[in-house]
C-alpha cells in the first residue's frame, strides 16, 4: 500500500480511552434515564454534541449545550487509565523520524484530543483535526477531507487509520485508503484496504515523498 500522509483517529486507535469515555456518559445515561447499552452502543466514533442531540431529543438547544460543556470538562480532566496502545508511539516516532506528514482526525474537542494523547505520552501532531472544525462529524467524510486538506493532500493519497465503525465509513466516504485496526466486523469492514488486529503490523517506509506500507 501507498500513500502520501497518515490520516489517525485518537481514541481506540492510537489511545485507549474506552473506561474514560464510558464513565462520562454511564453518568449522563443514569442522570436521564438511559438505556446504558443503547448509549454505549451509539457514541463510538461519534462527535459528543450528535449523541447528546440523538439521547436529548425533546430538550432545548440551550439544555444540550450545558450537558455538552459538563461533559467536555469530565472527559477532559478525567485522564486515568488513559494509556497509547501498543506500537502507537513506535509508529508515530518512526514518521517523525522519516519526515511522513501525519495528523489525528477526531471526533473529540481539542481540549479532550490534548489532555488525552498527552496523558498516553504520544507524540504530538501539527495537525489536529476536532470536532470544532466541522459541521458535520463521523461517519460523513469532512473531518478525514479536512485532514487531507491540511496536510496539502488529495484525499485518495492519505491513508487513514481507524477502529469505530463510523470513523471508517468517514473515511472511505472521504476517498481515502482506509487501514482498520481492531475493529468489529461491520459491512464497510469488507471493503477497507486492510484489516489489523494491531498497529505493531505496520512497517513504514519512505521514498521520494511516497510513503510504503508492510504488514506482518
Amino acid at each position: 500500500m501507498n500513500g502520501k500522509g497518515f490520516l489517525f483517529d485518537l481514541d481506540g486507535t492510537l489511545v485507549s480511552s474506552l473506561a474514560v469515555v464510558e464513565r462520562a456518559w454511564l453518568t449522563l445515561a443514569a442522570k436521564y434515564a438511559l438505556n446504558p447499552k443503547e448509549v454505549l452502543d451509539f457514541i463510538h466514533g461519534k462527535q459528543a454534541i450528535t449523541s447528546l442531540r440523538h439521547f436529548m431529543a425533546g430538550y432545548s438547544d440551550e439544555d444540550i449545550q450545558k450537558e455538552f460543556k459538563a461533559l467536555e470538562h469530565q472527559e477532559t480532566i478525567d485522564t486515568d487509565g488513559i494509556v497509547a496502545l501498543p506500537g502507537a508511539v513506535l509508529l508515530l516516532n518512526r514518521l517523525n523520524e522519516l519526515g511522513i506528514p501525519w495528523a489525528i482526525v477526531t471526533s473529540g474537542t481539542i481540549p479532550i484530543a490534548q489532555a488525552r494523547s498527552r496523558a498516553a505520552g504520544i507524540p504530538q501532531p501539527e495537525v489536529f483535526v476536532t470536532a470544532e472544525l466541522v459541521a458535520r462529524g463521523k461517519p460523513e467524510p469532512d473531518a478525514y477531507l479536512l485532514g487531507a486538506q491540511r496536510l496539502g493532500f488529495l484525499p485518495e493519497e492519505c491513508i487513514v487509520v481507524e477502529d469505530a465503525a463510523a470513523g471508517i465509513a468517514s473515511g472511505l466516504a472521504a476517498g481515502c485508503k482506509v487501514i482498520a485496526v481492531n475493529a468489529e466486523a461491520t459491512p464497510d469492514l469488507a471493503r477497507v484496504d486492510k484489516a489489523l488486529s494491531s498497529l505493531e503490523q505496520i512497517s513504514v517506509a519512505y521514498e521520494n515523498g511516497v510513503v510504503r506500507l508492510a504488514f506482518e
